[in-house]
């Protein structure tokens, strides 16, 4: 059977020409370029920079098809604010605020570059206590046209901001294994009572552990790992394979290569997000991304949030 890299000689020594063989972009064109989870801004982010209208002109420069953007949900309350918003001298109330300039700016862009790129305004969720009729309520007022289902805490513990962060949700829990479970737990009951069309970076409570693989495969974590890829199919939602790992030399992106395998043998949409935070980082590791989706053999043809 012919090949890639024989395909030259195949087609210098055949008698028949090759038409369709010839024309490569007729064979395998490139995949789009998609974004299903970022638009991080300086604008309206504390750990970003950069202006959300600069984010959106450089996901145009460099050919994106469609983006999402996904700024944080503010918190419910003071209680669950991050340190930068903090030193920021912000509270509960000015962040309500930014996220309501926030989606008004979205909007704007969204429709003035209409015709050029296809924007769609979300949200990132959080679960905290309050969280879920907060959100509903965030979704009643401002509309938008998906959000993107995450965690950054479990049991009202923030985790993922610094590796001491994450080492005190350890010790609060009683350990990684148990942590990994409560983790999964809500990620459950977040897409059970929300139904969000995208869920984010899903293995993301592996950020600061070296021994991550060898912990997703106990069977405790890998049965609930299963149980909520199982909702997430049945559901017909969208898994965000989430390269900003890349970033912070890991050697996968989130989702792991193994839940990956899962993901694409119940069929489930995998989609690229950049989680861009800044110009800097629009695309990045989005080539990386799609090699891998690729190469498993997951569809390119890229599932639209909304």
């Amino acid at each position: 059977m012919p090949t890639w890299k024989n395909l030259h000689n195949l087609q210098t020594i055949s008698p028949h020409p090759l038409p369709v063989l010839n024309d490569m972009t007729q064979v395998r064109p490139h995949p789009s370029y998609v974004s299903i989870h970022g638009g991080h801004s300086g604008e309206f982010c504390n750990h970003a920079l950069d202006s959300l209208e600069d984010i959106v002109q450089a996901y145009i420069r460099k050919g994106f098809a469609w983006v999402g953007l996904t700024e944080h949900a503010p918190p419910v309350t003071d209680a669950f604010m991050y340190p930068d918003e903090r030193d920021a001298g912000l509270d509960a109330g000015r962040l309500y605020d930014r996220f309501a300039a926030y989606i008004k700016t979205a909007r704007e862009l969204q429709a003035r570059f209409a015709g050029t790129l296809d924007i769609y305004v979300g949200f990132e969720t959080e679960l905290t206590s309050g969280a879920l009729p907060f959100t509903r309520r965030l979704i009643e007022t401002f509309q938008p046209d998906y959000i993107v289902g995450s965690l950054h805490h479990v049991d009202d513990i923030s985790f993922d901001f610094s590796r001491e962060d994450y080492l005190s949700a350890v010790a609060s829990l009683g350990g990684h294994d148990n942590l990994y479970c409560r983790y999964f737990d809500q990620q459950y009951e977040l897409i059970e009572m929300l139904n969000p069309a995208v869920i984010g970076h899903f293995d993301l409570i592996r950020i600061h552990d070296e021994q991550y693989r060898r912990r997703l495969a106990k069977p405790e974590i890998a049965g609930r790992i299963d149980r909520n890829l199982t909702l997430i199919a049945e559901r017909e939602l969208i898994l965000d394979f989430n390269l900003a790992a890349l970033s912070k030399k890991m050697d996968e992106p989130y989702i792991s290569a193994k839940i990956l395998k899962k993901a694409l043998e119940m069929g489930i949409a995998v989609v690229p997000g950049d989680d861009s935070h800044s110009v800097d980082s629009v695309g990045r590791h989005l080539e990386a991304g799609i090699n891998i989706l690729t190469g498993m053999g997951f569809s390119t043809n890229w599932q639209r949030p909304a």
